[in-house]
């Protein structure tokens, strides 16, 4: 793992971060969470499993501002395998099943489940318990179902989330190499 943001325990339970993670300056990671594989967490962002858990998979990014919480006992956040959650999002007590999309600045709250390959518009407000089915675009706040989400779109999904994994490879090497990150 790379990471020079703070990783912090909580009721005894210390984050459990792949070593092939990136957790980017300024992030901080706090208790009972698991960052699986080539994941990246960008600049700022917030992953606190304190009340409940909190599971990333691999290679998924967590872009710039995030914050990713839970919600008590009922209320863990599970986030599959090459998720793409954009910059200045709230992920909060929700699952995010694998290689779905969550736009910039978009809030999804407890209970909402992300099927794969569905695709939350940026902006968008995913109210408490809805359902984001599979090859469906939510937008909007509320978000509400607008169309199905096209070949290229589910592309696009994987295209960003391997564009991430990449770039948190040039950050890491980087980093560890005490050199700015260039690409």
């Amino acid at each position: 793992m790379t990471t020079t943001g703070t990783i912090l325990p909580f009721r005894g339970e210390l984050p459990r971060i792949a070593e092939t993670a990136f957790v980017a300056p300024g992030s901080t990671v706090i208790g009972d969470v698991e960052m699986g594989d080539e994941s990246s967490l960008w600049f700022n962002c917030v992953v606190r499993g304190d009340v409940n858990y909190i599971r990333i998979g691999p290679r998924t990014n967590i872009q710039d501002g995030t914050v990713v919480h839970v919600s008590g006992a009922d209320g863990y956040t599970t986030i599959g395998a090459d998720v793409v959650i954009g910059h200045m999002c709230l992920i909060h007590g929700c699952v995010l099943e694998d290689a779905c999309m969550v736009g910039m600045g978009t809030t999804v709250m407890d209970g909402v489940v992300v099927e794969t390959g569905a695709w939350v518009g940026a902006g968008s407000l995913v109210t408490p318990g809805k359902h984001v089915k599979a090859g469906e675009m939510r937008m909007g706040r509320p978000a509400r179902p607008v169309r199905d989400v096209s070949e290229a779109e589910v592309a696009e999904i994987a295209r960003i989330a391997l564009n991430y994994r990449n770039l948190a490879v040039d950050f890491m090497a980087a980093l560890k190499d005490g050199a700015p990150a260039t690409s």
